[in-house]
């Protein structure tokens, strides 16, 4: 077989994770890439931008797209345009894996059910956290039950945190690639830059560290990012819509914002393998989040 022949057989394609928001879909990218791009936290919502993740083997080029959770887009712009995020992702990929949650498909799920009734597109279900599944013997009739609301291409149970099925998920995916040459180099895993990956750990911490604490109208912006000798300088701003909550992210004493700091950084220097040096800092911007030139600078447009 020749050259020209090879690249002909190469496909490669766009592949949207949807679903509600806090069903899994950023944990399932992480763990299809085997690194980590996407941001994970239990609070509902953490994911707010459409970030890609490659993967690639010798014939096959997987370009996931993870998405916002959809969900009741009335509350603010930013609301709205994590909404019109998911829609405009949908209509433009090759394919669909519609993550659920174990036994649960609720109203938010059937709402994007009927959403991807218009895209016709391969819909893969995955029904992810099945090893928390007390009770194995239900599991057989849900899927018959899910099988008659939508010709899916296929339904796969799995655990994307365990790493169960994946390699079935994979496969399934693999089939819906159209023919075509590779879109990114081989080694590349995103498409979104460091800056950007450092902004999202620092607000994946904060989600961690505060939980139910935290206001949700949060989010960081890296005022300086400067790569010198094999260490990255790295300004963070922490911005939040009221005054009162500056004191619930920073601590007693600024222990808070510390412990935030530390385990933020320590997950930098994993992902860009080189020390990082990261100062940050809280300030209040009310109504950021109900404000469209406010969220295009931040980087939630285009």
């Amino acid at each position: 077989m020749s050259k020209n022949e090879e690249k002909e057989e190469t496909r490669c394609g766009y592949v949207a994770i949807v679903g509600r928001p806090n069903v899994g879909k950023s944990t399932l990218l992480n763990h299809l890439l085997r690194q980590k791009v996407s941001i994970t936290s239990r609070k509902p919502q953490t994911t707010r931008h459409r970030i890609i993740g490659v993967t690639s083997d010798y014939h096959h080029q997987c370009i996931f797209v993870d998405t916002p959770g959809l969900h009741d887009a009335r509350k603010s712009a930013l609301n709205r345009l994590m909404n019109e995020t998911v829609i405009s992702v949908i209509n433009d990929v090759d394919a669909i894996i519609f993550v659920v949650e174990s036994l649960s498909f609720n109203q938010e799920d059937y709402k994007v059910l009927e959403v991807l009734k218009e895209i016709y597109k391969p819909v893969l279900l995955v029904i992810n956290k099945t090893d928390r599944l007390s009770q194995k013997d239900l599991l057989l009739p849900h899927m018959d039950k899910l099988s008659t609301l939508f010709d899916f291409s296929e339904i796969i149970p799995a655990s994307a945190l365990g790493g169960h099925n994946l390699d079935r998920i994979e496969k399934a995916v693999k089939s819906c690639l159209p023919q075509g040459e590779f879109l990114f180099p081989e080694d590349q895993f995103t498409d979104r830059s460091m800056r950007f990956l450092a902004s999202e750990l620092i607000r994946e911490k904060i989600t961690r560290q505060l939980g139910d604490e935290l206001p949700y109208d949060i989010t960081v912006e890296i005022e300086k990012f400067t790569e010198e000798n094999g260490l990255i300088d790295i300004h963070g701003l922490i911005l939040i819509d009221r005054s009162g909550q500056k004191k619930i992210i920073i601590g007693k004493n600024g222990a808070r914002l510390k412990t935030i700091g530390i385990a933020a950084r320590q997950d930098m220097e994993k992902a860009f393998a080189c020390k990082v040096m990261l100062r940050l800092w809280v300030k209040v911007k009310s109504g950021w989040a109900d404000d469209e030139r406010a969220l295009q600078s931040l980087g939630y447009t285009g």
